[in-house]
């Protein structure tokens, strides 16, 4: 029986700093799989370069006519991470039976793949990279993240704890994938709604190679209001909750007021009203502000533009 032939799909975006260590250690790591009858002879790393700056995609190209193990797509722009990897993933579909998503970053290990492509084989159509410990990560970062994960939960936006977008997905996972047409992605929130089998696999996340972070603090909380609104209603509700909570206290507040008036001390406080006045004024903007994100989110979907457009794919090269 042949074995099934894994994609594995990394988005880049300036990777020039780490993109050859990356490509060496994946290079030994699929000789390693393809050796063992783990997968396809003609498997492929394919990167996915998200409108580079620098040298990132003549890179990939060079290394593809080194090595034909490595294949290439490229963006017509930058689309962000989150457009890339599902880019990325959608032009390698055809071509798999699996794929492995990962950063370039060397991050995630490229040993729990061995564990991915087992528990795949064993019936499961998605596989999470979970990470174990957050022993590299500072106390804040480590902190802001597992509050996310929770958030998230308590939010209704039902994801992976510990999980970024390491995963392996069949290729009946990545077609359920590409039934979910929405503009505004949050991959690590869509992929458990397709509802295969799956399972996790634990490892140990490494400090980055080389280059920097492209997640600063700025960018994770866009991201992660991002995938809040984007799976949830639950900011929608909340806003309710507190209508009425605010129309309870206004009621109190006018018992109170007759009450005062009746024993005759009708003069108000200064401090009162101000407080009143900020804090019934804070509570409307931010309440403008969530249903304004929300509105915003209908208004791009409405637009149906496409998520990514991809200008070349060097694997086609190949079959022409």
């Amino acid at each position: 029986m042949r074995p099934n032939r894994l994609f594995v799909v990394v988005p880049c975006y300036n990777e020039e700093e780490v993109l050859p260590e990356t490509s060496k250690r994946l290079a030994v790591k699929m000789e390693e799989l393809i050796a063992a009858g783990k997968i396809a002879p003609d498997s492929r790393v394919a990167f996915v370069n998200d409108g580079s700056k620098d040298k990132t995609w003549a890179m990939i190209q060079e290394l593809h006519g080194q090595n034909p193990i490595f294949t290439g797509v490229n963006l017509s722009r930058n689309r962000g991470h989150q457009n890339a990897l599902l880019g990325g993933l959608m032009t390698v579909m055809e071509d798999a039976d699996m794929a492995i998503s990962m950063d370039a970053d060397l991050q995630d290990d490229i040993n729990a793949m061995d564990e991915m492509i087992d528990k795949y084989h064993a019936g499961c159509d998605i596989v999470y990279g979970v990470r174990s410990k957050r022993k590299t990560d500072s106390f804040f970062k480590r902190f802001t993240a597992e509050s996310f994960y929770r958030l998230m939960d308590k939010m209704g936006a039902k994801t992976v704890f510990n999980h970024a977008d390491y995963r392996l997905m069949s290729k009946r996972a990545l077609q359920g994938l590409a039934d979910f047409k929405e503009v505004n992605l949050f991959l690590r929130g869509i992929v458990p709604m397709i509802g295969y089998p799956s399972d996790v696999v634990y490892y140990e996340r490494a400090e980055r190679f080389a280059g920097e972070s492209k997640y600063p603090l700025k960018k994770m909380i866009a991201f992660s209001i991002e995938g809040i609104t984007s799976l949830s209603t639950t900011p929608i509700k909340l806003i309710t909750k507190l209508g009425i909570f605010m129309f309870i206290v206004s009621i109190g507040m006018l018992i109170y007021s007759i009450v005062q008036l009746c024993l005759g001390n009708t003069i108000g406080g200064w401090t009162s009203v101000m407080v009143s006045i900020w804090a019934i004024g804070g509570l409307l903007m931010i309440s403008m502000g969530v249903v304004g994100a929300y509105v915003g989110k209908i208004y791009l979907e409405a637009k149906g533009r496409p998520r990514y457009i991809i200008e070349k794919y060097l694997e086609e090269e190949k079959k022409d």
